[in-house]
């Protein structure tokens, strides 16, 4: 009688230490990230833009806030491109370094008062910094968990790095939510705001050390490996990611775009704005508005991996779809609930936001991963990501707050996240599906095969028919 297979207790070691050191990295560069995003809605106004009115402030505040993402897309470049060079792993380290030491000296900066015009400078130097970090993190972190694992769960391993994103705003809401329950705004706005930027430091040394000890990416090792053969037996060098992407994969980044662009501006109206406007609009204290966004955070965190759990099962493309187009319909309610001034009310409108958040952002790291082939992947799926983070998260709340103050309504911004939602939901549905996608067989030279066994992707073609 023949032995059952048993599953291998190395893989299921390895993916798991992969996954907390994907996990534990991208939650600590999330937080340092989002916490910028905090305090410009708190007190950078009037820390460093002290000479204008509140909501003008607020203004500048997150116009530092959006400089921060236009880094991000060289940050994807130079990232990606050594990334498909010489590896995922020595990259997220370097990335975390420079984000968490740009945080930690935001810390330690002078403000208006002290040292005049230098002040905001220097934030938007130090924010700058943080972009280009985390242009590089995203795409590093996704991939180090879709190359370890197989195919069958992908969807489900790949979207842990995505919780995160929540991991990060939770650490940093719950940071500044305790601050603010046991100081005086006083005391707060003179130095309880700089506690959270120096904790940073300590946050970086344990993620570094959890990513010190992962291995590097078997796919890429592999690819790394054909690479190395083909040069010796042609002589010839490939040409650097970027010029193969822009080549051969611009249609897959622009997909990308897409599949990202519903996707963070709502996540930046249902938590960054969201501040401003309980704070200015509704008169409502802060620790309202953190303390809703905090608990909603941890039920976005729970139920990013259920959504990327579900994409293994149905596809990617249906799940984007359900979050995009349920958003669009949450956008005209979500603000009346929020004018109830309800406590338990606000926190349900924000859990609800970012649940259907979670649908378009869950499956996204195993979708994006899976159109591009090995050797321009991280340089393909960074730029996607990043540029979307331009023309999408970084002006967000900077249009938000323009529309709020140009109409003295919230209906402009519903409407605003609805059209975002609803583009994000066509893209998806109008691209292929990615599913199955074996992540180690080059789509430009080989077929792929669906689930009833027809190939449906050939030479030429980066994207697997759903």
């Amino acid at each position: 009688m023949a032995a059952t297979p048993q599953p291998d207790v190395r893989d299921k070691t390895r993916i798991g230490r992969v996954i907390s050191a994907s996990i534990i990295g991208t939650t600590i560069e999330w937080y340092d990230f989002f916490l910028y995003g905090l305090a410009a809605a708190l007190v950078f106004d009037k820390l460093f833009f002290p000479e204008n009115d509140p909501l003008v402030g607020t203004l500048l505040a997150f116009a530092t806030f959006a400089i921060g993402f236009a880094a991000r897309p060289i940050g994807g470049l130079v990232f990606g491109h050594y990334g498909d060079k010489i590896g995922r792993k020595k990259l997220l380290v370097v990335s975390l370094m420079l984000m968490g030491g740009s945080t930690f000296a935001m810390g330690l900066l002078p403000t208006h008062a002290t040292v005049g015009a230098l002040a905001p400078a220097l934030l938007v130097l130090l924010r700058l910094v943080q972009g280009f970090a985390l242009g590089g993190e995203w795409g590093g972190a996704v991939l180090m968990v879709s190359e370890h694992g197989g195919p069958e769960r992908r969807g489900f391993w790949a979207s842990w790095p995505q919780s995160g994103a929540p991991g990060g705003n939770l650490l940093a809401t719950g940071v500044l939510a305790v601050l603010a329950a046991v100081q005086t705004d006083e005391a707060f706005l003179a130095w309880g705001w700089r506690i959270p930027f120096l904790l940073s430091g300590v946050l970086v040394v344990v993620g570094l050390w959890i990513r010190l000890v992962v291995s590097e990416s078997p796919v890429f090792l592999e690819a790394q490996r054909k690479a190395a053969e083909i040069k010796k037996e042609t002589g010839g060098d490939e040409q650097a990611p970027v010029v193969e992407v822009f080549r051969s994969s611009w249609r897959e980044v622009l997909t990308a775009i897409g599949a990202r662009f519903g996707e963070n501006i709502s996540y930046y109206i249902i938590t960054s704005f969201l501040v401003v406007y309980l704070t200015t609009q509704l008169g409502l204290d802060k620790s309202t508005a953190l303390n809703a966004v905090l608990i909603a955070s941890a039920v976005h965190f729970v139920t990013i991996p259920l959504w990327g759990a579900l994409s293994d099962r149905v596809g990617r493309r249906p799940v984007i779809a359900i979050g995009g187009l349920g958003m669009a319909v949450w956008a005209f309610l979500f603000f009346p609930v929020l004018d109830t001034e309800s406590f338990a009310a606000i926190t349900v409108a924000v859990t609800i936001g970012l649940l259907f958040h979670g649908a378009m952002y869950g499956p996204q790291a195993a979708y994006i991963s899976e159109m591009f082939d090995t050797k321009v992947r991280y340089t393909g799926a960074s730029m996607g990501a990043q540029v979307a983070s331009i023309v999408a998260g970084s002006i967000a709340p900077l249009i938000a707050v323009a529309l709020l103050d140009a109409f003295g309504s919230s209906v402009p911004v519903s409407l605003y996240l609805a059209f975002a939602s609803v583009v994000t939901a066509a893209v998806v549905l109008a691209s292929r599906e990615t599913r199955g996608r074996d992540l180690t067989k080059d789509l430009r030279t080989t077929g792929v095969r669906d689930d009833s066994g027809e190939v449906k992707a050939t030479a030429g073609s980066a994207s697997v028919s759903g």
